[in-house]
């Protein structure tokens, strides 16, 4: 459930609360069924950003729901973070909507999420993308 991943991966910091995530998500769960049933959520991401975790969450539809294989573990990388925001897409059928269930959390926002920061300063790569895919097609 993405209400879970969000929430267990916020719990990874010591200096933010799981409840409060999970509040978040309480309080976009109505738009956010919809942007699933609509589809939204194949083509745009709800994006998690805490800390280090930029998460990116989409979801599928139809037969391949039925055949994916989901990893609902808690994203590293939130240890250290002191701030977390929720971005919620905002596809113009339902931008109203999205506003008002933004509105109706400050960790919430209808805002475009902030570019995923992907370098360190010693121009090492902070993200080993090709580990990553590798790891996720040996699953």
């Amino acid at each position: 459930m993405i209400s879970d991943l969000v929430a267990d991966t916020v719990a990874q910091s010591s200096v933010l609360s799981r409840d409060e995530a999970a509040q978040a998500m309480s309080a976009a769960e109505a738009v956010g069924r919809i942007l699933i049933a609509a589809g939204h959520l194949q083509r745009q991401s709800i994006t998690l950003v805490a800390g280090k975790v930029h998460c990116e969450i989409t979801t599928v539809c139809g037969t391949a729901a039925l055949t994916l294989e989901e990893n609902l573990s808690p994203v590293p990388g939130a240890a250290g973070a002191d701030d977390f925001m929720i971005h919620l897409p905002s596809p113009a059928p339902l931008q109203e909507q999205v506003k008002a269930a933004a509105d109706g959390h400050a960790r919430l926002s209808d805002a475009a999420p902030p570019a995923p920061e992907t370098k360190v300063a010693n121009s090492g790569l902070l993200i080993d993308r090709e580990a990553l895919r590798r790891a996720v097609t040996q699953r």
